[in-house]
């Protein structure tokens, strides 16, 4: 048998994009200062998401929308996400496949509901650890309050969802208020130090002034992961950007992978 030579073929089949959001498709104006983005003039940008008053927080280039137009008319676009439930519904953007969200502990379906399967592994992933949760939140603000001014500064959100009728502790995030980047580095090495087992049960992310504590069931690879081996079609080809060192193991899951020219992750290398 001979192998044949490549022939086009007018039936196309979309390739699965899978898409992390902030700062891959989107940045704050600050980031876009930060990082002279070509195409962000004011009349060129775009708004992406909107802040909790409904105010205009992020934003596309001229380059990033017309990207995104691509990826909406020639992909099947797959969010893949740090948003929860409740965050991505302040983005403004059309997704009509599945979405991947709060580092991967969330899966929707393309009908927008729960995966029930997804919901039951979480479930069995992170209700051993709630009081551990409890406990490293307690911790944190007894750090900020008996620390210096810095470290008083540091803003700690638990983010929660509901798994099989029962409101869980998925992971906590932790921001400066005045972006003090190395107050949280100094928490980052602190948190293996004072916690009993920490590093058992946890990894710690940190980009920018974004610090996750996050459970090791937690991660945007494993629910990709799910994804690939259990609905989505093995022969259609797929591909990815993301912008965080959080990002590579689920990209370097894909056929093809890529970062945009900013970020930790073009930084790094």
């Amino acid at each position: 048998m001979t192998t044949p030579f490549f022939q086009p073929n007018p039936n196309i089949i979309k390739p699965y994009a899978l898409m992390d959001l902030d700062d891959t498709l989107f940045q704050t104006q600050r980031k876009i200062d930060a990082w002279e983005l070509p195409t962000t003039e004011p009349k060129n940008l775009v708004c992406a998401t909107v802040n909790k008053q409904d105010e205009p927080l992020s934003f596309m280039s001229q380059r990033q929308a017309m990207f995104f137009n691509w990826l909406l008319a020639s992909t099947e676009l797959i969010a893949v996400t740090a948003r929860d439930r409740h965050e991505i519904q302040r983005v403004k953007l059309p997704f009509n496949s599945w979405q991947v969200l709060t580092h991967g502990a969330v899966i929707l379906t393309p009908e927008s509901e729960l995966l029930s399967a997804w919901q039951q592994h979480m479930y069995n992933a992170l209700a051993p650890l709630q009081n551990i949760l409890n406990q490293l939140t307690d911790w944190i603000h007894n750090y900020s309050q008996k620390s210096d001014s810095t470290h008083n500064d540091l803003k700690l959100t638990p983010h929660t969802d509901t798994f099989v009728d029962r409101e869980l502790t998925i992971y906590l995030a932790i921001k400066h208020t005045q972006k003090d980047h190395q107050a949280l580095a100094d928490l980052a090495e602190q948190l293996p130090i004072f916690i009993p087992n920490f590093e058992q049960h946890f990894y710690v992310h940190v980009n920018a002034n974004n610090l996750a504590i996050l459970p090791h069931g937690v991660h945007k690879r494993h629910a990709v992961q799910f994804l690939l081996e259990q609905h989505l079609d093995s022969q259609r080809p797929s591909f990815g950007f993301g912008d965080s060192l959080a990002d590579l193991p689920f990209l370097q899951l894909l056929d093809w992978y890529g970062m945009p020219n900013h970020g930790q992750l073009h930084e790094q290398f």
